[in-house]
């Protein structure tokens, strides 16, 4: 595996980007990278943007967003509030949204996102306007599981200690008590797949998180 250090410059400020379609698919999704990122990285401003919610479930993506962001030199946090499932058939307003998002922030010096072949028709819209809008920025783009069984192969990763992969999970129930209900959202499954994805970049550890990289320019 070949290592490339991600913000590299601890001491210097940098701008970190996290766009979501749905309230928990930021912290399912790179969750722990972001935590590992913030621990190592006294200097980061986060802007956190979820694109679907309800009141009723803006509070667990309120608390998510918390406990993910601990450490952060600021937090720029953004909840809309389109229908989930619906997300693409208001075009018009997300590409509003994206480029109001483009024009008031500083540029990102790294931007997660979800993965382009996500088959979850909210995530791929919210993919392809990222790409759209910020045409010069590293994106890593992450990955969600779920029925579809969509899990791609991915070519980037995060190994995160043992410690953070068990903070992500505590965080996920600890914020989303609505999501217990569903047979996905499980320790295990969570853990299964930071394992995976561990064992594919021969993680010290054994974990890590998995993303999708379409191009960069290394330096």
């Amino acid at each position: 595996m070949l290592p490339l250090n991600l913000l590299a410059t601890p001491d210097k400020d940098a701008h970190i980007l996290c766009l979501g379609a749905h309230c928990d698919d930021i912290e399912i999704g790179c969750g722990g990278t972001l935590l590992e990122l913030l621990a190592n990285h006294p200097n980061l401003h986060v802007t956190w943007v979820v694109f679907a919610s309800t009141p009723s479930r803006k509070s667990e993506a309120e608390r998510g967003a918390s406990l993910f962001s601990e450490g952060a030199k600021s937090l720029d946090l953004r909840i809309l509030d389109f229908k989930d499932g619906y997300v693409p058939t208001e075009s018009a307003r997300l590409k509003d949204e994206f480029e109001q998002l483009k024009k008031g922030i500083v540029s990102p010096d790294l931007i997660f996102t979800h993965y382009r072949y996500d088959l979850h028709q909210d995530h791929k819209a919210v993919s392809d306007l990222t790409w759209n809008t910020f045409r010069n920025h590293l994106i890593l783009e992450y990955e969600i599981p779920k029925w579809d069984g969509d899990m791609g192969i991915p070519n980037t990763f995060y190994p995160l200690s043992g410690g953070v992969g068990q903070t992500k999970i505590k965080h996920l129930q600890q914020a989303y008590n609505s999501q217990k209900t569903k047979k996905w959202f499980t320790d295990d499954l969570f853990w299964s797949l930071m394992r995976i994805r561990g064992m594919e970049c021969n993680s010290q550890s054994t974990l890590a998180e998995g993303f999708h990289v379409r191009k960069m320019t290394v330096s």
